[in-house]
């Protein structure tokens, strides 16, 4: 444990002439897991990055395994022992799993033709390891964001690295996922091997961590052993101020009804759902990867169509056959994948805001720029999107504010129901905090949320109510005051 396997030495970078590292340093053991802990923008991913030969650090060294190394692309950090599991997922949708896992690996026949047989049967042990039972020919964009987290890890794991990066390996995980994935984590411990893991679940952090490096605004804030550290220390290091606390709850439901679903179903994803909620309340919806809760979310809003059963809002019968329904109706969906399905990413902060709104800002088939302007900077300032200006490239942003801009851009469709599917996925604990603040606020406005979250503590931290779904089904609700976290698990299997 105590030889050296990755020693960082005061590395920095610089992005026209603004840091984004400033000589950071930390040491790797052999057979370790070390957290590099930090809210989004703190430097981590630039350094990952930096590691795998994607950029090039301005100054300071690095050292595996005692010698320096200065790779200038990732296939020498590959050569050389260092695969990472990236947080933004880039698979090819048009190819198959086995084909995503040895891309550029591929097994050959004959010199020429690739090994298919050989390729399917490699890439099911590997998945098998990681105890996911999925066709290894299944194109990849037929895959769930949670299936496709799996098959970035496996891909990660064929490469059998002396050192694995693992970049928010679990953002789209459900706790069964994250145990399994934690079992293959020891064995590469067991077998010398070490891991750098990054996570903004800070649970996750202490259970399986080894070592903790901070980073802060680009520099090096503190390193130590596990024991070193407790959670609230941990956050204020990362965030450099007292955080009053995780959650922020002050929503009161009312008696009220607002939504009432009555017998939905569809075929082969979800069965004879039945539940209510009511004005000013927050509704947690907690299961496993694959229960059926985005597949009835999707229905909801008219992404998909249900097959049976109906809908009420505030007491009356709604059709939703298209999302053109659902928002008319004063639904809003954050869907668990910003980039694929929140986001334009090549357009401005601004464009991605009001993009669900425009007619607002429209008259006579003109675009009132000067309200459109002002609407925009009400919600940056309103959500507190860090950007230099609102007519910068979202993709540009962390995931964090990212998260911010999809939330304003629904704000600003003024919706009584919030449909939010792990709406705090891949973002750090002060953005979270950001998050719950207006979580709470819209709730107590008399208007209602009803949250998809894998994190337990956010369930239990956010709902006045927790829906629990199995195998497509309800298999219970519970109220705030007698949800725990045995309960939820043991309904959820």
């Amino acid at each position: 444990m105590d030889e050296i396997f990755l020693k960082v030495h005061e590395v920095s970078k610089n992005f026209v002439g603004v840091p984004a590292l400033h000589k950071v340093s930390f040491t790797l053991k052999k057979g370790s897991v070390h957290a590099l802990c930090g809210e989004n923008g703190a430097g981590k991913s630039t350094l990952m990055n930096i590691l795998m030969g994607s950029l090039l650090r301005d100054s300071g060294e690095i050292f595996l395994h005692g010698k320096p190394i200065s790779f200038t692309s990732p296939k020498q950090a590959l050569a050389a022992g260092i695969s990472i599991i990236e947080q933004e997922l880039s698979p090819i949708p048009e190819m198959s799993i086995a084909e995503n896992i040895f891309l550029g690996r591929e097994p050959k026949k004959i010199g020429l033709f690739i090994d298919y047989n050989y390729l399917n049967k490699h890439a099911k042990v590997i998945l098998g390891q990681m105890g996911v039972d999925i066709d290894p020919k299944v194109k990849m964009k037929h895959l769930k964001i949670a299936q496709i987290q799996l098959v970035e890890i496996a891909k990660a794991l064929s490469y059998n690295s002396d050192i694995l990066i693992m970049d928010e390996p679990t953002s789209a995980l459900g706790e069964k996922e994250v145990d399994k994935l934690f079992e293959v984590i020891q064995k590469i411990k067991d077998r010398g091997k070490s891991v750098i893991y990054i996570s903004h679940r800070l649970q996750e952090v202490f259970t399986i961590a080894d070592e903790i490096t901070v980073l802060r605004d680009g520099k090096w804030i503190g390193s130590g052993k596990k024991s070193e550290f407790n959670k609230m220390q941990l956050i204020n290091m990362m965030i450099g101020r007292e955080l009053e606390g995780e959650y922020v709850k002050k929503n009161i439901p009312q008696e009220e009804t607002a939504l009432e679903v009555s017998h939905l179903s569809r075929k082969k994803e979800f069965e004879n759902i039945n539940f209510n909620v009511k004005k000013g309340e927050i509704v947690g919806v907690f299961g496993l990867m694959g229960s059926g809760r985005s597949e009835l979310f999707d229905s909801l809003f008219g992404v998909t169509r249900y097959s049976q059963g109906k809908i009420y809002l505030h007491g009356k019968q709604i059709h939703i056959a298209k999302p053109k329904d659902a928002v008319l109706a004063g639904l809003a969906y954050i869907t668990e994948d910003r980039k694929k399905s929140g986001l334009v990413l090549n357009r401005s902060v601004a464009d991605n805001i009001t993009i669900s709104s425009l007619k607002r800002f429209t008259k006579f088939g003109l675009i009132n720029s000067k309200d459109e302007r002002t609407a925009v900077s009400m919600l940056i300032e309103e959500f507190q999107i860090k950007a230099f200006s609102a007519g910068q490239l979202v993709k540009t942003l962390s995931g964090g504010n990212q998260q911010k801009v999809v939330f304003g851009r629904w704000v600003l469709t003024n919706p009584k129901i919030l449909l939010l599917d792990e709406p705090t996925r891949g973002i750090d604990v002060g953005a979270k905090r950001e998050i719950y603040k207006f979580m709470s606020s819209y709730a107590s406005q008399g208007n209602s949320i009803i949250m998809i979250s894998s994190e337990l503590p956010e369930i239990l931290g956010m709902s006045d109510r927790v829906i629990v779904f199995k195998e497509g089904q309800v298999s219970g609700i519970l109220q705030r005051k007698e949800a725990n976290q045995e309960k939820l698990m043991c309904l959820a299997t």
